[in-house]
């Protein structure tokens, strides 16, 4: 029989913030969070045991929770996590390679960059409530404007066709994603058969 883990109110606060983030991440800490340090070490380490977050190496120490060895590791919510918080399962940091090596879990400084390139091509599309011609004006060439015309499609395009596309990590990829709505654009979330996927909804003329 499952054990339910039962959470106190600092720990909902801590994991419902790092569902909502798109990147998973318990790092910064919800600025309700106004308990002293030791309370939050004591809340973050029952969350550990219980396998309800996990430590993962990043490569932006702006989400790091501490140092080992002179290398930033990041704490991530992960499915099991979401799971007791009633969200939607997805992907673990790990998983989604937020700067972590696919070979041998080191820092990746590439995964950072690609996702910082992807946060730059999105800040160039103009928001969705533009002038017809000024929202298209995306370069031909950019990989942004390559997944805005996935999206486009009738059927819309799985975060596997998104990621084959791009050659970004999962986690770049719903970044951008977030970035576009964001910028306006409406993005929904349908099903082809077990596979989740994302398409830009037609705007309805006023």
């Amino acid at each position: 029989m499952t054990k339910t883990i039962r959470l106190n109110d600092l720990q909902l606060v801590l994991l419902s913030s790092a569902a909502a983030r798109d990147n998973a991440s318990l790092i910064p800490l919800p600025q309700n969070c106004t308990q002293e340090s030791t309370r939050i070490d004591k809340a973050v380490a029952a969350l550990l045991r219980h396998a309800l977050v996990e430590e993962v190496p990043v490569t932006d120490r702006r989400l790091a929770w501490r140092d080992q060895d002179q290398d930033p590791i990041g704490l991530f919510i992960t499915n099991r996590g979401r799971k007791a918080i009633g969200s939607e399962p997805a992907e673990s940091a790990a998983e989604d390679g937020i700067g972590v090596s696919k070979d041998n879990n080191e820092v990746d400084p590439a995964a950072d960059q690609a996702e910082a390139n992807a946060v730059e091509e999105v800040d160039k599309v103009s928001p969705a409530s533009a002038t017809p011609t000024a929202r298209h004006d995306v370069r031909p060439a950019s990989k942004i404007a390559g997944v805005i015309a996935l999206l486009g499609r009738k059927e819309g395009a799985t975060l596997t066709e998104l990621t084959g596309a791009t050659g970004w990590q999962a986690h770049t990829t719903r970044a951008a994603l977030s970035g576009l709505r964001k910028k306006g654009h409406v993005i929904e979330k349908t099903k082809r058969g077990d596979a989740t996927c994302y398409r830009i909804v037609a705007e309805q003329n006023q």
